[in-house]
């Protein structure tokens, strides 16, 4: 008796499988006309909100920062990590934002409708122009959302330029990733519970 493998059946399937899975990945991502027909709530002020938290976690490129605010858009809590050098890929984002949010605050999966809002804000190189990694960070954040019981709200680039609202069209040029962080305003409310991590969270979010 002999065993034997068929080459050609094998490498057609190892194609398929590759194609399906840059399609998946591809799929994992929104367009800007997606996300503004989506019906995210507008920030009131997203340039005290972008400021308090380039404050708090003086991001560089390639750090993400996830953000809760409360319905009076109050911190609640907020987490940051670095973005591991990898293809992007909504699914992988959500699992890292959504292990974050666990970290820092409670699900509200148990409320009817959702009364606390996520944010994200994202320090990257490059212009204020979409990308396909916003498109992947936008879906992770509406699904990690979701999964949290929480509202989706802005996605927000910082870049040496400054930041944006992609969706909105509102930006600023301060601060930006390459200005020193401004002073955190006092407030009467707690402090917010905040947390930080590596690229370590991403590997294992992906080997979930």
């Amino acid at each position: 008796m002999t065993f034997g493998f068929a080459p050609s059946t094998a490498s057609t399937s190892t194609s398929a499988d590759l194609s399906a899975a840059s399609a998946n990945s591809v799929a994992r991502m929104l367009e800007p006309a997606e996300w503004a027909a989506a019906g995210i709530p507008l920030l009131r002020n997203p340039r005290e909100v972008v400021s308090g938290l380039h404050a708090r976690h003086r991001p560089q490129p390639a750090t993400a920062i996830v953000a809760v605010l409360d319905p009076d858009e109050r911190l609640r809590a907020s987490a940051s990590f670095i973005r591991r050098p990898a293809a992007a890929d909504g699914w992988m984002f959500r699992n890292a934002l959504l292990a974050q949010l666990r970290r820092v605050i409670p699900h509200d999966l148990r409320r009817r409708t959702p009364v606390r809002t996520a944010v994200l804000l994202y320090c990257r190189d490059g212009d204020a122009r979409w990308t396909e990694e916003d498109g992947a960070w936008m879906w992770g954040l509406r699904d990690a959302c979701t999964l949290h019981g929480l509202r989706c709200g802005a996605y927000i680039t910082l870049t040496r330029d400054g930041w944006q609202v992609l969706g909105e069209g509102r930006g600023g040029r301060r601060p930006s990733s390459d200005s020193p962080p401004e002073p955190v305003a006092l407030s009467e409310t707690p402090p917010p519970r905040t947390g930080g991590a590596t690229s370590d969270v991403l590997r294992r979010a992906a080997a979930r």
